[in-house]
């Protein structure tokens, strides 16, 4: 096929899909207040707007890992050589050399499964094998001459602590967004972006946080106004105790996360 991953980065992706598939579920049981020790951290992102307050404090999952760790992104020419499809798995598996019962192939059998479930009403929505056809996304979403700007969860201090409380330290700076474009990573041994776009409602927001044990982030969050057509299953229903369409749904960006918004055009 042409393709050829050096041993170092495939050990790279490697390791961040163990991470991705093995470790979401650890954490810092320390910094974990009591009453949340039953459920499972990476699902606490999700808020509602009368959260989003000065002073306000919430428990909040922020995973952190070695960014040289994630899996090299791929030129389109190479990426498109490479089967994407759940058809393709027996295939893919034999290419990457993975055996059919382990976790690393079941984090590219979850990837796969997600990337075909069509979309929701409403949504618009892509796997990108490759950092061009991320960019094609976008650029149909917003128009070819549309400028966009990138917006990212920073990380202002370091440290191991991935779950904990936070409080908002200043009044959350809202984003004037007409339309948004949310790009996460997916488990695989190569970088997928799962992309999509939602023509409903969306409030963006830049939140200021400050951590128990002094951890400091600029965050970027969302609250999808219309969660009618969601799946009773969605996370964000157990977290928050909600039915889909009896309420928003705000989360937290992760800070691998990459979200696009069109920047507004300048009048004289």
């Amino acid at each position: 096929m042409g393709l050829r991953f050096s041993a170092s980065n495939l050990l790279l992706s490697l390791l961040f899909l163990c991470a991705q598939v093995l470790s979401e579920n650890l954490h810092d049981s320390h910094s974990i207040p009591s009453h949340m020790n039953h459920m499972d951290p990476s699902t606490m992102v999700f808020f509602t707007l009368k959260d989003l307050k000065i002073g306000e404090t919430m428990p909040i999952y922020f995973r952190k890992r070695d960014p040289s760790a994630y899996p090299q992104a791929l030129p389109r020419e190479e990426a498109d050589s490479i089967p994407f499809s759940l058809k393709q798995l027996p295939y893919l598996l034999q290419f990457f050399s993975f055996s059919d019962d382990s976790p690393l192939a079941k984090a590219m059998e979850g990837t796969l499964n997600h990337c075909e479930v069509p979309p929701i009403d409403g949504e618009t929505k892509i796997c990108a094998t490759s950092s061009e056809s991320m960019l094609d996304f976008v650029h149909g979403t917003f128009g070819l001459e549309t400028k966009f700007q990138v917006l990212i969860t920073k990380f202002l201090t370091k440290s191991a602590t991935i779950f904990q409380n936070y409080t908002i330290l200043q009044v959350p700076k809202p984003m004037v967004a007409p339309k948004m474009v949310a790009c996460h990573i997916m488990p695989y041994p190569y970088a997928i972006f799962y992309c999509h776009s939602q023509m409903t409602e969306n409030k963006l927001f830049g939140v200021s946080l400050g951590g128990d044990n002094g951890d400091r982030v600029e965050a970027v969050a969302v609250c999808h106004m219309d969660t009618s057509h969601w799946s009773r299953d969605h996370a964000s229903f157990r977290v928050l105790g909600i039915e889909p369409g009896s309420s928003h749904v705000c989360h937290f960006f992760q800070a691998d996360n990459i979200v696009y918004i069109p920047v507004p055009p300048y009048h004289d």
